[in-house]
């Protein structure tokens, strides 16, 4: 919003009051909904001195000239991180990096996210895991919520249109069955001593998220038949089970 040049006099604390008054409004234009917590537990990582730049100009053109190996939809949403905290692959994470946390998908992953409200759309990479709430597909950052006019909606139906993946998306990877949100740190651990007692030999780990706690649960080496296994069959008193890729 910009100011005027203000005279002097009577009229000059006129239109100081009118340009206070306008700029108070505009403070509410935020988001109504607000974002979800991840619940990751900690990954000790070294800093890095500077955020990576996730999207390059080749990654643009790439889009631009190749078909996508997969298209999904469902609804994206925005979300924040306190100050040095890494994204699941170990970068600083930033609100003004075109990235965005997805469960399942290879990190590194190059997708279009496109609004099929608005038609906005913007390419980014998958660096984090999350959203870890049922019924949502894609947590993006704020640059990136900008870029789809997410972030004035809040949440909202994207088509996510996937044009490279480091891994293969069907075979192989690293799995694991993220389960929560608890209130109760007491009802995390009886979740997690449950699971140690039907899938002996897994690497089970309760953790606080935000206001909540979190249950972990990686099958022997990593398996993903396993992992759907459990996901499927594990019906926490709170929270939902979401297969989760680690790598």
């Amino acid at each position: 919003m910009r100011a005027g040049v203000l005279g002097r006099g009577a009229a000059s604390a006129a239109m100081l009051a009118i340009l206070l008054a306008g700029a108070s409004g505009c403070r509410h234009k935020v988001s109504k909904v607000q974002p979800p917590p991840q619940g990751l537990p900690p990954a000790p990582a070294p800093a890095p001195t500077a955020t990576v730049e996730a999207v390059s100009p080749a990654d643009l053109e790439y889009v631009q000239t190749h078909q996508p190996i997969l298209s999904e939809t469902g609804y994206a949403t925005w979300y924040t991180a306190v100050p040095g905290r890494h994204t699941a692959n170990g970068q600083l994470f930033s609100d003004w990096t075109m990235t965005a946390a997805n469960r399942t998908l290879p990190m590194g992953s190059l997708v279009e996210v496109t609004n099929l409200k608005t038609g906005q759309s913007g390419v980014m990479r998958i660096t984090d895991r999350g959203p870890f709430v049922e019924g949502r597909m894609l947590d993006l950052t704020i640059a990136s919520a900008k870029a789809t006019g997410v972030y004035t909606e809040g949440l909202a139906r994207v088509r996510m249109d996937v044009y490279e993946t480091p891994e293969p998306i069907d075979e192989g990877g690293r799995w694991c069955v993220q389960i929560g949100a608890f209130h109760d740190e007491r009802a995390a651990i009886r979740m997690k001593e449950q699971l140690l007692e039907i899938y002996p030999g897994s690497k089970v780990i309760e953790f606080p998220g935000e206001k909540s706690w979190w249950v972990r649960i990686r099958p022997q080496a990593d398996d993903r038949a396993t992992a759907e296994y459990i996901a499927e069959h594990v019906h926490p008193a709170e929270g939902n089970a979401f297969l989760t890729r680690l790598d």
